[in-house]
């Protein structure tokens, strides 16, 4: 039976071969490509690019009034230039503390943001940098997307991928010798978060990973994130760090990117290693579930930073930025993000 998340991604990347054989199930896909030694679903850079087509690019502006932080957002044509026809649209994020009854969370730090106005609409320890373990993958997504690399470029698995200094131990369905191309192993990053095929993608940037780790502080320096830092780009190590605030410009800035969108918030993934294939869920419960209408998701833990999830949503038919970190358990994290959106949801939007 073809799992409905992987048509409907397959759709979007335009996959010809694909949406030509939609009566065929998932598994003699993948038994016929096992045979012929080939992936199942395998990106090419054209399949990638109708999705990159749809990114912007973001800056920070002139600076803004104290409490405040404004970022400009402009679309981007595929060749990464800024469209001058394009309009921009202008993110001024303000700290308010209106809204009575205002929920009580679990999380050491959380923030939920109107995408559209910045108005902060629920805040807690939100300027305070804390460690935020995977939440660090979405700006390795930002970087990679920035970067316009070859998307169907194959990447194999090394073992310096499952490792780093001063990072912590984790585990994976992957191993060393395990290919992918570039696409494939960035659904990996952002959907199943798995530390070596971020890895990967940072040891396969040019440059190699400094001048990764570079770009990514950068680009953290040009969204006006002053709080943050990253160290590596996988978040097994403590010192990358950001504040709640930070993460509400960073999730905000990669809603506008639509292959982070889609590959973030696939609920499943069969990936096929032409020898193995692992069937994979989102390590986010609320997009498994499909609930809630969730644009961009991404978790994260690390013992320094407890449970931590970003998410950009929709509540009351407004866009808006949810960011939690140092919840206690994963069932805390639920609780607290359900909390927070079903509050929000009762907000008046303002026009």
């Amino acid at each position: 039976m073809v799992k409905k998340t992987n048509k409907f991604l397959m759709h979007m990347l335009g996959m010809s071969i694909v949406l030509g054989m939609s009566s065929i199930s998932s598994a003699e896909i993948v038994m016929n490509n096992a045979a012929s030694q080939q992936s199942s679903l395998s990106w090419s850079s054209e399949d990638a690019e109708q999705l990159l087509n749809g990114d912007v690019s973001s800056s920070i502006d002139e600076p803004s009034p104290q409490g405040s932080t404004k970022v400009t957002t402009s679309v981007r044509s595929s060749n990464g230039v800024v469209a001058q026809s394009a309009p921009s649209k202008t993110v001024r994020i303000v700290d308010t503390n209106q809204y009575a009854g205002q929920p009580s969370v679990n999380a050491r730090a959380a923030l939920v943001m109107d995408g559209q106005t910045g108005e902060v609409l629920y805040s807690k320890n939100s300027n305070t940098a804390l460690p935020i373990a995977s939440i660090t993958k979405l700006m390795t997504a930002v970087v990679i997307s920035d970067a316009r690399l070859n998307m169907s470029e194959k990447i194999t698995l090394q073992q310096a991928d499952f490792s780093c200094s001063g990072c912590k131990s984790s585990s994976s369905t992957l191993r060393a010798g395990d290919s992918m191309n570039r696409a494939e192993a960035l659904l990996f990053a952002l959907m199943k978060s798995e530390n070596p095929a971020a890895s990967a993608l940072a040891r396969t940037f040019p440059g190699g990973r400094s001048a990764f780790i570079s770009a990514m502080n950068a680009k953290a320096r040009s969204l006006g994130m002053n709080s943050t830092h990253y160290m590596e780009s996988t978040g097994l190590h403590p010192g990358n760090v950001a504040s709640a605030r930070d993460l509400g410009i960073l999730v905000n800035t990669a809603s506008q990117y639509g292959l982070i969108r889609q590959f973030s918030t696939t609920p499943s993934y069969d990936f096929n290693l032409g020898y193995r294939v692992l069937k994979s869920n989102n390590t986010n419960a609320l997009v498994r579930n499909g609930g809630w209408n969730i644009n961009i998701s991404k978790t994260g833990f690390i013992n320094e930073a407890g449970r931590c999830v970003v998410m950009h949503t929709t509540l009351n038919n407004r866009p808006a930025v949810v960011v939690l970190l140092g919840a206690d358990s994963s069932a805390a994290r639920t609780s607290d993000a359900t909390r927070l959106m079903n509050w929000a949801s009762q907000l008046p939007k303002r026009i």
